[in-house]
């Protein structure tokens, strides 16, 4: 018998929901799907009406990942200013079952279940059995990590993207000082997410002096900054955005390390977000591994971890269908 399943990739800037039909024992096929603009919503209910009204199928089970800590079915996210509740949720679902998670938590399981021309290899290591880390930098940074229990891996959310911000030279301690005028609290979300891009470009060109050139100058009156800087920096067309790419990808690559050694991610990292794959070229010229095998003694043992980027955009929505496959059971 078909059921139908629907699954959420709820961040700060978009909303992604997908509905699928799941045949015996798991064979999901997609129905269909709709992105919408999370900051036009009062809220996911709001969000998933909309989206339900479109079609007549009774949705079974639903899961969402969510940019914000889970706690007690009930989330209030970072980057929007909504409150979710499960409960209310599945009454809006006409009584399905629902979950939520951490949209890092969904990622993480994601990507399980993708194939191996969806994931690049930065360094192959030496994979062991054991746990894996999973980092992401979009609005926020995401992190989770999987849980190998000796069986199957178990998905675990984190919210150490909003630990403290550690510089690891003299340039990076001007960064947070100019950064603790305006922020009471420096995370490592403050300089890894697409606003983060934004902070380093302003600590270079506010408190460093440098320029810009007028096609990015123009360019940034009108268009997403993260997206221009990224941009520019990618196709060597200003050097300060080169100059905050490089950076960036230094404490990407810093932190993705910080997290592989706190959960013991010896059978690998993962590294997902929209940010990473438009900055691919520079992420394989090798700033982000310098970067993440730099621990002093702990360089050899952080080599032997290897580091896949994710490649499809769609891995959180992906391990958020497999969820609410697993409600139905």
């Amino acid at each position: 018998m078909t059921q139908y399943v629907l699954a959420g990739d709820i961040g700060g800037t978009k909303t992604v929901l997908a509905l699928y039909a799941v045949e015996p024992p798991r064979r999901m096929s997609l129905v269909r799907e709709a992105v919408f603009a999370s900051q036009r919503y009062g809220g996911l209910a709001e969000v998933i009406r909309e989206f339900l009204a479109v079609g007549t199928e009774q949705v079974a089970a639903g899961a969402f990942g969510i940019a914000g800590p889970v706690r007690n079915g009930v989330v209030v996210t970072t980057n929007l200013p909504w409150r979710v509740e499960a409960a209310h949720l599945a009454q809006v679902m006409g009584g399905a079952r629902v979950r939520l998670l951490n949209d890092l938590e969904a990622t993480a399981y994601g990507a399980l279940f993708l194939s191996p021309q969806e994931i690049l290899t930065l360094n192959a290591g030496k994979p062991q059995q054991g746990n894996r880390a999973v980092i992401a930098a979009g609005t926020g940074l995401g992190q989770a990590f999987l849980f190998w229990d000796g069986t199957r891996y178990w998905p675990a959310a984190t919210e150490g993207g909003h630990a403290d911000f550690a510089p690891r030279d003299e340039k990076e301690a001007e960064l947070l000082r100019f950064l603790r005028e305006e922020y009471a609290h420096v995370s490592y979300e403050r300089v890894l997410s697409g606003p983060g891009l934004v902070n380093i470009f302003r600590f270079l060109t506010e408190a460093l002096g440098k320029p810009v050139s007028p096609a990015v100058q123009d360019r940034l009156r009108s268009e997403d900054p993260a997206a221009v800087i990224g941009e520019a920096g990618v196709a060597g067309t200003c050097a300060t955005c080169a100059e905050a790419v490089e950076m960036f990808l230094g404490f990407y690559g810093a932190q993705a390390g910080n997290l592989a050694l706190t959960v013991m991610g010896v059978a690998g990292v993962y590294v997902g977000g929209g940010i990473i794959v438009k900055l691919l070229p520079k992420v394989t010229a090798g700033t982000f591994m310098r970067a993440f095998l730099a621990k002093g003694r702990f360089t050899d043992f952080m080599a032997d971890i290897p580091v896949y980027v994710l490649l499809n955009p769609k891995t959180s929505q992906i391990g958020a269908a497999h969820v609410a496959c697993e409600l139905l059971a």
